[in-house]
């Protein structure tokens, strides 16, 4: 409904805003803006405010990283709820800051650094994190200015590193408490082992992928004496120091308690039994490897089995004999060579594809390995986390990923918190030369002396960003942002690190803050997928940067579509239609809200009173304040996608295509109804731009402030439902609505082009239909009903009647062929549907949402042949 939108300077009020371009660039208008908000401190929170706080801190991206699409959906959901919040007068606090990252960039100095020949090892520990430093101050952190591009509202002044001098502190005040209290110990257990890397890594840098591989089963003992086990990896057969097998399994039963022989090393094993065993799997019987498997561990644990570690720090074999020095892909293929051989090989299978783990960071395969590390003994820890939860303390959001948290939280193993780097918290533990160990607060004075040295090992990453919701406050000191900002109001994160950020902030905010949750909700999203709901991944050539659909669409696009995608844990697919999509909206808020504004709509004076507007005024403001409730309904419910999608509709359908242009008859007619709906144009361009702003700032900053000539609407109050509702204006323009919508098709059904004029008489009498004879007959194009007027096609609709003469203007025979056979195809769908509901096998075994399927089919064909029908009586006679 936009034809016809240009209007002479006197045919009504107007507002010319030369400030407003014809067009909106968003190339032009997003960077000054955004830096003009930081200029005023906008995004700025103080900690002495007697305002409610609402805090959100940013999942602190790695130092190493860019923008990606999964950041740039996460920024914008929690910018949305920072700046409605700060709206709605809260004092927000959304905490920026950036992760050290430590394998990933220690990586990344070490191939700057191969690129001059040297290694970390030529500079020494203390020269190479000099030069880390050096690389971060110099190209670390671009993702902070990315950002910026995005629009995000974030505290710049308050921005940390997990570096940082107090955040540091933090860290060794938390680790000395934690030994003090027994929750921290040294001990020699299987981890993630990175032979690239040289380095223990966490479980969510393990990346799985199905490689080929072989399987091999292999013959112990021999005879009677002798099982068969089977195995992908032979190479560790060497430090086997045992085989297992279920308690029950008769077939082995005679075995458990006696020795066989591992082939090729002269040693003999026991036979040993264990429930872990599945008697259903393969042979019955597995090979015991407690240095070099989880599994086999704890197996080995449970029976007191040595472990014999065979594979050094860069996966090589150490086992004494021929296989000694070999790569471990080189000994599988010699010992399984050597087992064949030796007639020990029963059966193979290449290939053979299985799930093998790799380093995210480098893609090694990674190597189950016996180390000493340091743990946390996570039990304490876990139960205060999930007690929290299943008191109602912290609510996590949707509710059905309860179950996820607690699966991992009630089923934690100790975590292994040590790695093997040069950057990042070193381990503030120092040993002594006669075996002494001693933790160094951040207070303490660190043991000297000859035969004293501290820890080599750094802390894992998680270790340092689990402590982010008050280390970024000052904690361990008592600042006065602590007291204002914590706990956390809402945590805004996605599902796929519920485990290894979500569950280790939980365990250490209770810890830490007197029993006190980090935050108060915990609202989980899904990962950004492309259009087909497939992993976004560089390999898969579907990856793409966020800052390319910016550059070609605006900010405001790639915000508005990835929000309109946000339904509360459910992964989002997005394609580039979308965001065009996105950018026609933000044009089409532009174009429409600019014309308005030309033609009178204003913000000057109090709002007219319900008596002085026009039932097409009062449905507006009816539907204006029904639209803010539910926008906050949605919001206080993390429905992002669902508060979109009302805003689009609201925004699109509702105001600009009905109101404006229902407005245009009465701006023509000028006078007092004309001022009154200015007015009520202005309050409702108003509360629509400032309720879009938080999902779409730029372009609703740049026509909020040039309509209301105020500051900036970053800082305008947010919209109030009034309450006031009018069912009858509602309903009179639904009638309205009806009648446009039904003539409009009609005319398109005929072939009418959008600005011919047809002569028509409108029957209104007796309906509240009356006052809008203007706007029905402005809208459809119809002229009055002259001399000579014949009604070739006569419309009832919404209790009135239109009446058309459609003489030369159409092929009438053609279009009676037409509509008859349109008119059969819709009366074969209503056979069919028919049919199949009264089916009564057919509607005991249909889903639900097949048999409803099938009941709209059936309305929709029964509304079609009602109005074909009234069509075809329409059309002249012959």
């Amino acid at each position: 409904m936009t034809e016809n939108t240009q209007q002479s300077p006197d045919s009504g009020p107007t507002n010319s805003n030369p400030e407003l371009p014809t067009q909106y660039a968003p190339a032009e208008v997003e960077g000054p803006l955004y830096e003009r908000w930081v200029e005023r401190g906008y995004f700025e929170a103080d900690a002495s405010s007697d305002k409610e706080p609402y805090t959100i801190v940013i999942p602190p991206p790695n130092v190493t990283g860019s923008l990606h699409l999964g950041h740039a959906f996460e920024h914008t959901l929690i910018d949305a709820l920072t700046r409605r919040k700060r709206m709605q007068g809260f004092e927000v606090l959304w905490q920026p800051g950036m992760d050290h990252a430590g394998i990933a960039t220690q990586n990344v100095v070490e191939r700057e650094l191969a690129k001059e020949g040297k290694s970390r090892h030529d500079l020494g520990r203390e020269a190479f994190v000099e030069r880390v430093w050096q690389w971060k101050a110099e190209s670390g952190g671009q993702i902070s200015g990315q950002m910026r591009r995005l629009g995000d509202g974030v505290a710049w002044s308050r921005e940390r590193f997990t570096m940082d001098e107090g955040l540091s502190k933090a860290v060794q005040t938390i680790f000395k408490k934690l030994y003090d209290d027994e929750l921290i110990y040294r001990a020699e257990r299987i981890i993630n082992w990175c032979p690239r890397c040289l380095t223990a890594i966490s479980d969510i840098e393990v990346e799985y992928q199905n490689d080929e591989g072989e399987l091999v089963s292999i013959r112990y003992g021999e005879g009677d004496a002798s099982i068969v086990v089977a195995t992908t990896r032979a190479e560790t057969m060497l430090g086997d120091t045992a085989v297992a097998v279920h308690p029950e399994d008769e077939r082995y039963k005679h075995l458990v308690g006696t020795e066989i022989e591992l082939p090729l090393t002269g040693r003999r094993i026991p036979v040993v039994a264990d429930e872990h065993v599945d008697p259903e799997f393969g042979t019955g019987a597995v090979k015991v490897t407690p240095a070099h498997d989880p599994n086999d561990f704890e197996i080995g644990q449970r029976h007191n089995l040595p472990s014999l570690t065979v594979l050094d720090e860069r996966a090589v074999i150490t086992a004494h004999g021929p296989f000694q020095g070999l790569d471990r892909l080189e000994a599988r293929s010699a010992i399984v060579a050597a087992l064949r051989a030796d007639g020990r090989i029963v059966a193979e299978k290449r290939p053979y594809e299985h799930s093998v783990g790799h380093c995210s960071r480098c893609k090694t395969t990674i190597e189950p390995r016996l180390s000493m590390q340091w743990w946390v003994k996570v039990g304490p820890l876990a139960e205060t986390a999930s007690k929290a939860v299943r008191d109602g303390d912290v609510a996590i959001h949707p509710k059905e990923m309860e179950s996820r948290y607690f699966g991992w939280v009630d089923n934690l193993h100790d975590w292994c918190i040590s790695r093997q780097l040069w950057w990042g918290h070193r381990i503030p533990v120092w040993y002594g030369p006669n075996g002494e160990m001693v933790c160094v607060g951040p207070d303490d004075e660190a043991p000297s002396g000859e035969g004293w040295h501290q820890e080599t090992d750094v802390l894992d990453t998680w270790f340092s960003s689990g402590l982010w919701p008050f280390s970024t406050l000052g904690w361990p000191e008592k600042t006065e942002s602590v007291e204002k900002f914590y706990p956390n109001s809402v945590l805004v994160t996605g599902y796929d690190i519920l485990f290894f950020w979500v569950v280790r902030m939980m365990m250490f905010g209770t810890y830490a803050m007197d029993g006190t949750p980090p935050f108060h909700t915990i609202a989980l999203h899904g990962m950004v997928r492309d259009q087909f709901g497939k992993k976004m991944s560089k390999s898969f050539g579907n990856a793409v940067n966020p800052l390319d659909w910016m550059d070609k669409y605006g900010s405001d696009a790639v915000r508005f579509t990835l929000a309109r995608g946000a339904n509360p844990g459910v992964d989002v697919p997005i394609g580039e239609d979308w965001v065009q999509g996105s950018r026609n909206f933000a044009n089409k808020i532009w174009n429409a809200t600019r014309f308005a504004m030309m033609n009178g709509a204003t913000v000057e004076g109090d709002l007219p009173s319900v008596e002085q507007m026009s039932a097409t005024d009062r449905w507006i403001m009816s539907r204006l304040n029904a639209t803010v409730a539910e926008v906050d309904a949605f919001y206080d419910d993390y429905q992002f996608a669902k508060l979109s999608d009302t805003l689009f509709h609201f925004a699109w359908d509702e105001v600009f295509d009905w109101y404006v242009e229902l407005s245009k008859t009465t701006f023509i007619a000028g006078g007092e109804q004309a001022k009154v709906s200015a007015r009520v144009l202005g309050e409702v361009l108003d509360v629509t731009l400032k309720l879009l702003h938080p999902v779409v700032p730029f372009v609703t900053e740049t026509l909020w402030t040039t309509l209301t000539g105020k500051e900036s609407v970053v800082i305008a109050d947010w919209p109030k439902d009034s309450g006031f509702r009018d069912e009858a204006a509602e309903q009179e323009i639904a009638s309205l609505q009806q009648v446009i919508t039904e003539v409009r098709r009609f005319r398109s059904d005929q072939g009418l082009q959008p600005g011919q004029r047809v002569p028509a008489q409108l029957d209104l009498n007796g309906t509240v239909l009356a006052a809008h004879e203007g706007a029905i007959r402005q809208l459809l194009r119809l002229q009055p009903a002259g001399d000579g007027f014949h009604a070739t096609a006569t419309l009832p609709v919404a209790g009135a009647t239109v009446a058309l003469d459609l003489s030369g203007t159409i092929d009438v025979e053609a279009e009676r062929k037409r509509l008859t056979k349109a008119l059969a195809a819709a009366e074969k769908d209503k056979a069919q549907s028919t049919a199949k509901l009264g089916n009564e096998a057919f509607l005991a075994k249909a889903a639900e949402a097949a048999v409803a399927k099938i009941r709209k089919r059936l309305e929709t064909a029964e509304a079609d042949i009602e109005r074909l029908t009234a069509q075809l009586a329409g059309l002249p006679k012959a």
